[in-house]
């Protein structure tokens, strides 16, 4: 695919916000502390402001990461992620292989994105999604790795199945604290 084809795409990597301290719940059903919910929020109007709605969204099976994107889909559009006002409802794919992912992982899920979506959302866990934007831009990645709802966007000079070590360039980062 020629560079030209893939002009338009873009990558939007999410990690989940802040979640409940580990107590008695596995690890996986670990809920959302209250700031999560709102920094969650705070993420989607971020992304809505820069008109980043995502075609695909590829979530993690976790609860904390399920709760992120539910929380970052009522911020983008005001209303739940099955249907909102701020457009089309994207394509949601909940994949268990998210949950704990290296970076390969994560690349892989995203590689098998239909070549026809524009902006992909991938919301996803440490230290797999840090290590993938590194993977994606190594000299502009934050080498501290991303914080809870950090919002960093690449925007691929490939498609989505050619997608490879620094061939997503970062045009910006945030962190939303809501």
């Amino acid at each position: 695919m020629t560079d030209a084809h893939a002009a338009g795409r873009t990558l939007v990597l999410l990690r989940h916000a802040k979640a409940e301290q580990p107590g008695d719940v596995l690890d996986e059903r670990r809920p959302l502390a209250a700031r999560g919910h709102a920094d969650a929020a705070a993420a989607g109007a971020w992304l809505a402001k820069h008109a980043l709605l995502p075609d695909v969204v590829i979530c993690s099976t976790a609860r904390r990461a399920r709760e992120t994107w539910h929380g970052v889909a009522m911020g983008m559009t005001g209303s739940p992620p099955e249907g909102g006002s701020a457009g089309p409802a994207p394509v949601v794919r909940y994949e268990a292989e998210a949950y704990e992912a290296h970076m390969e992982d994560l690349l892989t899920l995203v590689r098998r994105v239909d070549p026809a979506a524009r902006t992909v959302l991938l919301v996803a866990h440490n230290p797999g999604i840090s290590l993938l934007s590194a993977l994606l831009d190594p000299l502009r990645a934050d080498q501290d790795g991303m914080r809870t709802s950090d919002v960093v966007v690449h925007r691929p000079e490939v498609g989505w199945a050619d997608l490879d070590r620094g061939r997503a360039p970062i045009t910006d980062h945030h962190t939303a604290r809501g």
